[in-house]
């Protein structure tokens, strides 16, 4: 599979076309088509890795997803929780809140 034709995968999964995808990242109208046929810069795959929480080396197809994918909505709400104290909550904390709730989902999808 192509670089184009996983970022249109991975659109499909989080029901987002791949016009409002370039909108989000403030890429030109029909930017990622052309990627079939131009290699794209650095910056504009580091964008998209980033946006659908995946490795650039993924997208390349250098390798595949290990980690359970979460939301970008979902890891924002992680790095902004504050602990009992206010104070936010240490990357060692986040990545136990994020093995959780991988366990969690992982349950619910086998229902």
């Amino acid at each position: 599979m192509d670089l184009y034709e996983k970022i249109k995968e991975l659109a499909a999964q989080k029901n987002i076309s791949i016009r409002q995808l370039e909108e989000k990242l403030g890429f030109a109208n029909a930017t990622l088509r052309r990627w079939d046929k131009n290699k794209p810069s650095v910056d504009k795959i580091q964008a998209v890795a980033k946006f659908f929480n995946v490795s650039v080396d993924y997208l390349l197809g250098n390798e595949e997803i290990k980690e359970p994918q979460f939301s970008t909505e979902l890891l924002e709400a992680i790095d902004n929780a504050e602990g009992y104290s206010g104070q936010p909550i240490d990357d060692h904390d986040k990545e136990i809140i994020k093995g959780l709730l991988a366990g969690y989902f992982a349950g619910k999808n086998k229902k």
